[in-house]
């Protein structure tokens, strides 16, 4: 299963945007988030200085109509709110891919860690172009082991392989030598590499184009 890392713009016109923006030192790590209707509920620890005054303007936002403020120290508070904005989470939500958690926010610019079928980052970004918030794709990598890609012969024989310098240039094992260290017949370490390369050449292939398919920034 594909994983990604998004780096997502906040609108300015987004209270949360506004904020991050306005006390760019803070870090706002959102522990736990749950949309409940159109409201969003989270969690959050921020870090920073200034901290009374950044707490005074973000409960004075309308689209804030509860807060509190469980604990608090000089540069770090721990708060919990609803927003009646909660454009991220609706994001999330609408697309069906869950967020991990703890995720920051800071000077703007939300960082997301996720890991989600290909067509769901698919319509992650669809969502996110839908509510205006823009956002760059960091890396989206693809979990080989998760996915089994190989069979467990394909990977012994594959490992024993590199191992043994079977694929250094120049060339250090010959499959004669590696079908003797693994006491098998020289035709089936042979068609079992084969089988191996292709699927993952093939694999490999595929992820390329679905990098091509998701667009690196709305």
């Amino acid at each position: 299963m594909p994983e990604a890392k998004l780096q997502l713009e906040l609108p300015e016109v987004v209270w949360i945007g506004e904020l991050t923006r306005e006390y760019p030192e803070a870090t706002f790590r959102v522990l736990a988030a749950i949309p409940d209707g159109g409201i969003g509920v989270a969690l959050t620890e921020i870090i920073g200085e200034s901290l009374p005054e950044l707490l005074e303007q973000m409960a004075s936002y309308e689209e804030v109509p509860e807060m509190e403020v469980l604990s608090q120290t000089d540069s770090r508070a721990l708060v919990q709110f609803e927003t009646t904005l909660p454009l991220l989470l609706l994001a999330a939500r609408g697309s069906g891919v869950p967020l991990e958690m703890p995720f920051e926010l800071s000077n703007g610019t939300a960082v997301w860690e996720i890991k989600a079928p290909s067509d769901r980052l698919s319509e992650l970004s669809d969502q996110l172009e839908f509510f205006g918030i823009p956002f760059t794709v960091e890396y989206i990598q693809y979990d080989l082991e998760e996915k089994q890609l190989l069979t467990d012969t394909q990977r012994d024989i594959l490992e024993t392989a590199i191992e043994m310098g079977y694929y250094d240039v120049p060339r250090q094992c010959s499959q004669t030598k590696l079908a003797a260290e693994l006491g098998r017949a020289k035709s089936t370490v042979s068609e079992t590499l084969h089988r191996a390369e292709g699927k993952i050449i093939k694999d490999y292939a595929e992820m390329v184009e679905r990098r091509r398919e998701t667009p690196p920034s709305q």
